[in-house]
């Protein structure tokens, strides 16, 4: 028998090489061994006939077919037939569960910090701990023997109350325990060191085995085919008349199955299955390992235990504990074997002794206590520890539904059910950004939406990325954190200059953006160092990490009063912001003025030199982008910023993170609508900086070669002039709520044209800015951020961005017909500023109170340093049901509730700067 005590000595040897002496760097080849025990009465392995025949014939034809039955694969298909597909097929190559399911801790925690999040788990929970039973009859194995989260400092108790005050908006029962209460709840924990803890009596646990059962049970009941040992070797895909390729049909040894869509659903191999496909799928494949006891005296009963600062996790064991978490220094498995099923690695002692020390200081009795058995199994993580999801770019029909982080069980009903709707109506029921495929090809290299293409080819990039995302998972999530894993990948034409004047670096969408600006100096990102594991040289001295540890905090962060002065100087003189990051595309061709019509909420097919803001949304009118639409003439010769072009053209802006999301989104739109009209990128071609400010007209004029008066240059209209002998692209807007104007400039001539600008306006005062800077400038004078104030679950009319839609016309427009809708209905839910009078930080997820009652809660939070005051924007209810009018907005009494602390609100249906928008037009 091994124990605790033993493994922390080290004194049990290693039955796989250490990673630093494996063929390959922080590798491991090594396949799986004699097989170990998971920790469950039953697995459905055992179920198994041996026979290698699939369980049934497979029929000629689907509507879906769904490859992979594990957690996700069962919860889609049950979701889709209870959505009204009446013909899926799900497709397991060997038994359900066989993959990485069969092995899961099956842990389910209700609190993220994600309202989105928080929501699938809710749904989770409830498939398999309602749902499920009374459909079926049978007992899923869930447990709900409740959650404690420990905190051995105060930013992680802070971080836990911020948990807290969320789960009030979603009706999550949650304690903020003393050391002595939490004693009183655990006997056998060691509170010595604690600072506090989070207790939620209604988190549990899950039974794979069970839980995937009863789904197919549920699932072939409705309609459902579910046929095991039958593993797919093929995707057939064709283009159609306009060359976009779609799915055509599955292979597989024992027959063809026609199909237009396939899900995805394979874990660990999710790769391997795209490649079939054509399909880029950005992950890897790690060892994940926990150990279980032997019987523990006085354990009985007690909740499942977070250490999220010892990164070490105690599940309830029936009458012992299984002890995992993340480690520093995971293996990753290179070789992803075919033929594994139900299978184990031997566990590498040297990696988790870690775990060990954690477990023992929590729970001292475990020092004493046999392991009855280890469980190191295959998991699939991502470069953001975030779930792939959505329809791949290259290939239509083709969906994911993998890459969860060992988080498959837990998230699996959440996320089943909107892959279900996404397949169906072609897009998710909620705000399923952060998870979508298309996100992530950004970040890499293919068009994709999360991850640019030129990082999910990137194998670098995904290594780092998802190596760092592991080694963080237990990390507190501080607000203005960033990576130093795959830095540097791509960046625009002023970084070097903006690096030597102290600009300190965000990450997005694989851009270095420029942040702020530290007075002393410059502050590079350095080559990732894996955080000084696989025998890493840690970086020494490291200024950048050095300012991001120094903002760990939910406070006011150190450098609060720099932020402070760009936005000021902003304000008062004028600010340059680098702002190249941006995605600009041009929409052209004989039908782009069609396009544009229904791509649009605005009225955009104005003359050329107008610039418009506007929206664009979905089917149920959600709004998937706010941008600015540009009209164009052909440029003669064609060039950057004026490509050649027959029929109507469009440029357009939108935010570098987001560009992606947009690209998909239209190219969608034109393919599903055949228009003749082409979407081309010229992101990479230009830079662009805004300049803003009071004085930005003084300096300007020195440098363009065009008249910038209010009668010559009005607001929202573009030019092409001269700046410094270089042509750019002008336009007046602003996105800081000033007098203002972008240029976009070839990216040859940036740095020459930022010189010259800078050096025009040195005696008035100009100052570089970043986007810490915009975000503060920005929510003062309410103009929202996509993705915060404005998600695809949210409507213009909701947002107050009923004027970016054209709706006193008769041109119809996507999601025009549920705008009609709503507004006929009346509007149940709306976007409301809220400031604050004490000066207290706040960051979004805080619950917003309305007379006594819960309403919402912030989507996004910031300070204002012209009114100087905290300024929220959040979506409120009537708890009643009824609409929420403007009446109702200014008839509450509000509160903000901080971190389980409830602040005085005032509630504004304009915003509290500049509300008539006199500064924009240059009146000061």
């Amino acid at each position: 028998m091994s124990y605790m005590s033993c493994a922390l000595r080290a004194t049990i040897p290693c039955l796989l090489p250490a990673p630093w002496r494996c063929p390959r760097p922080f590798s491991s080849s090594m396949g799986p061994t004699v097989k170990k025990s998971v920790p469950y009465q039953k697995t459905l392995q055992e179920e198994g006939s041996g026979t290698r025949e699939p369980s049934q014939p497979l029929p000629t034809s689907a509507q879906v077919v769904v490859v992979g039955g594990g957690s996700l694969g069962c919860q889609t298909t049950y979701h889709l037939v209870k959505q009204g597909v009446s013909s899926v097929v799900l497709l397991e190559r060997d038994r359900l569960t066989s993959g990485t399911t069969w092995h899961t801790a099956g842990l389910l925690w209700q609190l993220r910090p994600s309202d989105v999040e928080v929501e699938l788990l809710a749904h989770t929970r409830d498939v398999v701990s309602r749902e499920l039973p009374a459909e079926t009859g049978l007992h899923t194995g869930w447990l709900q023997n409740g959650g404690l989260f420990i905190a051995s400092n105060k930013q992680r108790l802070d971080e836990y109350k911020r948990l807290m005050s969320l789960g009030k908006v979603y009706g999550v029962e949650s304690y903020v325990l003393t050391p002595s209460q939490t004693k009183d709840l655990y006997p056998l924990m060691n509170i010595s060191d604690l600072y506090g803890t989070l207790y939620v009596p209604k988190d549990g646990t899950m039974d794979p085995a069970g839980t995937c059962s009863t789904l197919a049970r549920a699932a072939t009941a409705r309609g459902a085919t579910i046929i095991e040992n039958c593993p797919v070797t093929g995707i057939q895909v064709r283009a159609d008349d306009f060359g976009v390729k779609r799915v055509h049909a599955v292979e597989t040894a024992h027959g063809t199955i026609q199909t237009p869509c396939v899900v995805n659903c394979a874990g660990v191999w999710a790769r391997a299955l795209g490649q079939l496909a054509g399909v880029q799928v950005p992950l890897v494949a790690m060892h994940h390992a926990y150990v279980v006891t032997e019987r523990i005296e006085g354990i009985q009963n007690m909740p499942n235990v977070r250490d999220h600062d010892a990164s070490v996790y105690l599940r309830l064991q029936g009458d012992a504990l299984s002890v995992g978490g993340y480690e520093s220094n995971p293996i990753f498995w290179e070789e992803v074997s075919e033929k594994f099923a139900f299978g184990l690695f031997d566990l590498n002692w040297d990696v988790f002794t870690q775990h060990i020390e954690g477990a023992v200081n929590r729970v001292p009795v475990l020092e004493r206590t046999g392991i009855k058995s280890t469980v190191c199994g295959p998991e699939s993580f991502t470069a953001d520890h975030k779930p792939l999801m959505g329809e791949a770019p290259e290939v239509r029909g083709f969906f994911l539904g993998c890459g969860f982080n060992s988080a498959g069980m837990m998230l699996g009903g959440g996320c089943g059910k909107e892959l279900a709707h996404w397949i169906i109506h072609g897009r998710p029921e909620k705000d399923m950004y952060g998870y979508d495929i298309r996100q992530v090809y950004a970040a890499l290299s293919l068009p994709c939406r999360r991850f640019h293409h030129s990082l999910t080819t990137n194998n670098r990039w995904i290594r780092e990325r998802s190596h760092e995302s592991y080694a963080k998972n237990y990390s507190v999530v501080f607000p203005h954190d960033e990576p130093l894993a795959g830095r540097n990948m791509r960046k625009d034409p002023l970084h070097q200059e903006l690096l030597h004047q102290g600009c300190v670096f965000q990450e997005r969408h694989g851009w270095e953006r420029p942040g702020w600006f530290s007075p002393k100096g410059a502050a590079p990102v350095l080559d990732y160092d894996y955080y000084g594991a696989y025998g890493q040289q840690r970086h020494r001295d490291y200024t950048y990490n050095q300012l991001l540890e120094d903002e760990y905090t939910f406070d006011f962060p150190p450098h609060h009063d720099i932020i402070r002065k760009e936005c000021l100087t902003c304000r008062n003189a004028l600010a340059l912001f680098n702002m190249s990051y941006f995605g600009k595309f041009y929409l052209v061709g004989p039908e782009a003025t069609k396009a544009a019509n229904w791509l649009f909420t605005a009225d955009v097919s104005k003359a050329p030199g107008s610039t418009v803001y506007t929206c664009m949304l979905n089917q149920r009118g959600g709004v998937e982008s706010d941008l600015t639409v540009s009209r164009i003439s052909p440029g003669q010769p064609a060039s950057p910023l004026a490509p050649a072009f027959e029929g109507d053209g469009y440029y357009v802006a939108v935010g570098g993170a987001v560009a992606q999301h947009n690209w998909s989104h239209i190219t969608a739109v034109l393919q599903d609508m055949k228009l003749q009209c082409k979407l081309l990128d010229c992101s990479e071609e230009l830079g662009m900086m805004s300049i803003q400010g009071p004085l930005s007209r003084i300096v300007l004029q020195e440098v363009l070669d065009t008249d910038l008066s209010n009668e010559a240059f009005p607001f929202s209209t573009h030019k092409l002039t001269r700046a410094a002998g270089c042509m750019v692209r002008a336009m007046r807007l602003s996105f800081v709520g000033e007098l203002g104007w972008e240029l976009h400039v070839p990216k040859a001539d940036c740095v020459k044209v930022y010189q010259a600008v800078m050096q025009a306006g040195a005696r008035h005062g100009i100052a570089n800015a970043g986007y810490r800077a915009i975000d503060s400038l920005s929510i003062e004078k309410g103009y929202r951020h996509w993705h915060a104030d404005l998600r695809p679950d949210d409507t213009p009319l909701e947002a107050g961005l009923a004027f970016t839609c054209k709706l006193k016309t008769d041109i119809p427009f996507l999601g025009r017909d549920a705008l009609e809708a709503q507004k006929a209905k009346g509007i149940f839910r709306r976007l409301v500023c809220f400031t604050t009078e004490e000066k207290v930080p706040m960051l979004g997820l805080e619950a917003i109170w309305r007379d006594g009652s819960v309403v919402g809660h912030v989507r996004r939070a910031d300070f204002g340093f012209a009114i100087d005051k905290t300024i929220a924007y959040g979506y409120i209810r009537d708890p009643a049901g009824g609409p929420v009018s403007l009446d109702f907005v200014k008839s509450g009494s509000y509160k903000l509730e901080r971190m389980g602390v409830a602040y005085p609100a005032q509630a504004h249906t304009k915003t509290p700067f500049d509300p008539d928008n006199k500064r924009v037009k240059g009146f000061y």
